[in-house]
């Protein structure tokens, strides 16, 4: 990707605005970078990716293009591929420039790394080898849909649960927590899953959700619907299901009222019943709500499976 026109006083601006403060050699710098809009870049960023010795990225071709569009031109052999699946062993590579007195950046392929991205291995290997960690703030999907969702209450209290388990089974059983949960829960999701999220949260009935659907990009989309509904939702338009999602299930603070004699009857009917009759017949029997009577009862039936499979393993 070229120069953008659109960017082409950039350099020249992030120059003037950020190079007055003090950047210390060695060290590593965690770049935020934008999660679909480039213009939402901080002139820092631009400042220290194009003063940095070397870039750590997710994906070096992708962060190539945003460099060039930006007008940073890095020479060849300054772009470290640093992953999800080779962390560990690439922040080898950066400890070895740090040591020679470099200032690294580290970059993902969007928003702030070590949010559900590669970064938390590297940033906890480079601190206990002794070096500074420069963290610059920036864009996220998370913070933008809280921004934009009214949800969470004066004390900002939520619950960031990132991408739930991809097998069935155990998503499911995170969602029956969820249930449970009374503040805001970020979520966030792939296109090819989002689906199959969609159908596992309608169990929790009537609780309302923020689904954010290619946040700062043209086709930009946020909604606030039940949960019930996000299926219908989705379907409402082939273009629904395309794109990264970020999601916020809003407060209920029903969710964390505990109700000893619920969770007896609950037991009792777990014995004997499948689990959606019997958290059916708790809810009107102890007048709880059905949504946390069901996390509760899968939690239970978790921990039921958990300690047969113990029992099965022990040593005879």
């Amino acid at each position: 990707m070229p120069l953008s026109a659109s960017f082409s006083s950039t350099l020249g601006a992030a120059h003037d605005a950020a190079a007055a403060q003090h950047y210390p050699q060695p060290a590593l710098y965690v770049v935020a970078t934008p999660i679909g809009n480039l213009a939402d870049v901080t002139l820092r960023a631009v400042h220290v990716l194009q003063l940095a010795d070397a870039v750590a990225c997710e994906d070096t071709r992708h962060t190539q293009a945003l460099l060039r569009a930006y007008g940073i031109d890095k020479p060849p052999g300054s772009l470290l591929a640093v992953h999800q699946h080779n962390e560990a062993d690439a922040a080898q590579s950066v400890l070895q420039r740090l040591r020679q007195g470099q200032r690294v950046a580290y970059a993902s392929d969007a928003g702030t790394p070590a949010v559900s991205d590669p970064g938390a291995r590297l940033a906890a290997a480079v601190r206990e080898a002794g070096f500074r960690v420069v963290p610059l703030p920036g864009p996220s999907s998370v913070t933008t849909l809280l921004s934009a969702a009214g949800a969470v209450d004066d004390n900002g209290a939520f619950v960031f649960a990132g991408f739930l388990p991809a097998k069935a089974g155990e998503r499911e059983r995170a969602v029956g927590a969820l249930a449970a949960e009374p503040r805001a829960v970020v979520l966030l999701e792939a296109p090819h899953r989002i689906e199959a999220l969609a159908r596992a949260l309608q169990v929790l009935g009537a609780r309302k959700l923020t689904v954010g659907r290619e946040l700062t990009k043209q086709f930009e989309e946020v909604a606030t619907l039940p949960c019930t509904g996000f299926t219908q939702w989705l379907g409402e338009s082939p273009q629904r299901g395309r794109g990264e999602f970020a999601l916020l299930l809003h407060p209920d603070p029903a969710a964390g009222q505990g109700n000893p004699d619920a969770e007896r009857v609950l037991t009792l009917l777990l014995a004997e019943l499948p689990l959606k009759t019997a958290v059916k017949l708790a809810a009107e029997i102890t007048g709880t709500s059905r949504n946390t009577l069901y996390g509760r009862a899968l939690q239970l039936r978790s921990g039921d499976s958990e300690r047969g499979n113990a029992e099965e393993d022990a040593p005879q």
